[in-house]
């Protein structure tokens, strides 16, 4: 489903009935706006937060991305 969005005169954009409809959107709903690869994506902060968590779901849990960063940190400092 594609529809075509005028942005207006105070920057905003109202999204077309059927795509509203078809993602069971509500007024007063709240929406995350980025802008991947040029592009404009809204999506729900609980299907955002869910990407997050995918994204992190093979990261050990007795792994510190944290302590780890930090040692390359320190070890680039080293070198510099």
């Amino acid at each position: 489903m594609d529809a075509t969005v005028i942005v207006g005169g105070q920057g905003r954009l109202v999204i077309p009935a059927s795509i509203r409809a078809a993602l069971h959107l509500e007024p007063g709903d709240r929406l995350h706006a980025q802008i991947q690869d040029g592009r404009l994506v809204l999506e729900r902060p609980e299907t955002a937060v869910a990407e997050l968590h995918r994204l992190v779901a093979d990261v050990p849990t007795g792994r510190s991305l944290v302590d780890e960063l930090l040692r390359e940190r320190r070890a680039e400092a080293l070198t510099e």
